[in-house]
């Protein structure tokens, strides 16, 4: 059962190494060592090129190097932190046909979901998304999205499910290819957490912002 109080429980022991890491070296230096630790957004390799018609249609498979996870914002006595949280466990299929997304299906695993802090990961699986009882995210296609000619980007919308709440979104996407045989889609959806069921934490001197973004980049295969 969701209560205040143990958020605030599972918060408190993240409160405790924090503390002592502002009190040593500063609010600024945790900003900076945080904001070092965030990954880039997503974004399609190099070599993808936008997706041919022909090489594309089919289904396609989610494989090694797929990663999803999410970006927010923390503010720690004024400063302004990105946290950004990711796992390679992440399933599904995405079926082209006629130039268009037809079809996607993706899975993720939100209890291997990690930043750069333990504290932060436990906080997360345990009290914000509540992992055991609701162990994965997805998100299902539910009309078919174009695929224009010479061009990569791709609106995908469709149900997102996270914390067993199910809302509507538009996913801003990028779909890219190395020819027949490799896929790649990149993308975000912002969301608002109490959307979802989940309150952002405000222990006072830290705070994170009510509104993140989901992320992802899918290596696809055929079949």
């Amino acid at each position: 059962m969701r209560t205040r109080t143990k958020a605030a429980i599972g918060a408190g022991a993240a409160v405790v190494v924090v503390g002592g890491v502002v009190a040593i070296f500063g609010p600024g230096w945790y900003a900076d060592r945080a904001e070092d630790a965030a990954a880039d957004e997503p974004s399609l390799s190099a070599s993808a090129a936008p997706a041919d018609e022909a090489d594309s249609t089919g289904t396609w498979t989610v494989s090694d190097g797929s990663y999803a996870g999410y970006r927010l914002d923390e503010v720690l006595r004024g400063e302004d932190v990105t946290v950004t949280g990711r796992t390679e466990d992440v399933t599904g299929d995405v079926t082209v046909a006629d130039g268009e997304v037809t079809e996607a299906s993706i899975e993720v695993k939100v209890a291997t979901i990690a930043t750069d802090s333990e504290n932060r990961d436990g906080y997360f699986r345990e009290n914000a998304i509540e992992a055991d009882q609701f162990p994965t995210a997805t998100f299902e296609l539910t009309e078919p999205a174009a695929l224009e000619e010479g061009a990569t980007e791709v609106e995908l919308v469709g149900d997102l499910t996270v914390h067993g709440e199910t809302r509507p979104v538009t996913v801003d996407a990028e779909v890219g290819g190395d020819g027949a045989s490799a896929l790649q889609v990149v993308g975000s959806v912002p969301v608002t957490f109490a959307d979802f069921g989940i309150e952002a934490p405000n222990l006072g001197f830290v705070s994170v912002e009510d509104t993140g973004s989901i992320e992802f980049s899918l290596e696809l295969v055929k079949g």
